[in-house]
């Protein structure tokens, strides 16, 4: 027996009315009184007693309500379940970030996420971008923030970030506008996660620029310290460098010609539904952070 039909027809009982009973439910009345007849038809008698006061039920309804009730919530109780495994109720989210200028609108968006969707767990990764890009072609992660790669995803742009050098305060280039890209050859260069495909190495590939590379690190902090150490240049997105103190002893200036990366939020291309959810409370306070 269709629970829909029962749930239908209590419903109906309650309201008093088939025209009600269509409201609430969502449908139009000659909807719910095909489905009410069709109910009848399949119990084989007569459930409903219709007057202009309304409906009451049959003496043989009344007999099978407690049945009905009782199918009616088992019916409930199985949709409930069935969004939950589709992920309306459980589920986990792994957001991917890669520029720290963003977590607290992340934050914000889990925060109200969360209060929504308790039963829902979710995973904060933090990794260069390219990383997170092979993490969201092989399914690992959901939203990403990070710099463009070439992955198949549905892609928000969020900002154009320039890429900068940083230099010794006492380099003879320290009081210029920009820093001339050639000149990346003539200073020992501080390599920031070597071998990784990051926007570092793409800008000097692209630029066709053969960096002497003298000291390496995995750390954008580590790489200031060492610039303000005076033991070379190191290139940084303007956004990561941001809140970093160089206590006076390091410059941080643009490129010339100038380089810029495009940095968004880039959601799995066939997304559960947890992710996709959470995309939608992501990317509104993410375009409204003014980064």
């Amino acid at each position: 027996m269709d629970t829909e039909k029962c749930a239908a027809l209590l419903c109906a009982l309650e309201t008093g009315s088939v025209s009600a009973a269509a409201g609430r439910r969502g449908y139009t009345v000659s909807g719910m009184s095909r489905l009410l007849a069709s109910l009848e038809e399949e119990v084989g008698f007569r459930l409903l007693r219709r007057s202009r006061a309304g409906v009451r039920p049959t003496p043989e309804c009344e007999e099978l309500l407690d049945v009905m009730r009782e199918l009616a919530r088992l019916g409930e109780s199985c949709a409930r379940r069935a969004a939950a495994l589709r992920g309306l109720e459980t589920g986990r989210v792994r957001a991917g970030i890669s520029y720290p200028a963003y977590y607290d609108a992340l934050a914000g968006a889990m925060a109200e996420f969360a209060a929504e969707h308790p039963g829902v767990e979710i995973e904060l990764i933090e990794e260069r971008s390219s990383a997170l890009a092979e993490m969201l072609a092989r399914g690992e992660a959901d939203f990403c923030i990070m710099s463009r790669r070439d992955v198949d995803c549905v892609w928000t742009p969020l900002r154009l970030d320039r890429l900068a050098v940083w230099i010794p305060a006492g380099h003879p280039l320290a009081g210029c506008a920009a820093f001339p890209d050639r000149a990346l050859e003539d200073l020992p260069y501080i390599d920031i996660l070597p071998g990784g495909d990051t926007d570092n190495a793409r800008f000097l590939a692209e630029r066709g620029i053969n960096a002497r590379t003298r000291f390496t690190t995995t750390d954008i902090y580590g790489a200031l310290s060492l610039v303000s150490a005076g033991l070379g240049a190191a290139l940084v997105n303007e956004l990561l460098a941001r809140g970093a103190d160089a206590d006076g002893r390091a410059v941080l200036l643009p490129l010339s010609p100038p380089h810029t990366v495009e940095i968004g939020a880039a959601l799995g291309r066939e997304p559960s539904l947890p992710a996709a959810r959470f995309a939608e409370y992501a990317l509104p306070r993410l375009l409204e952070a003014g980064i």
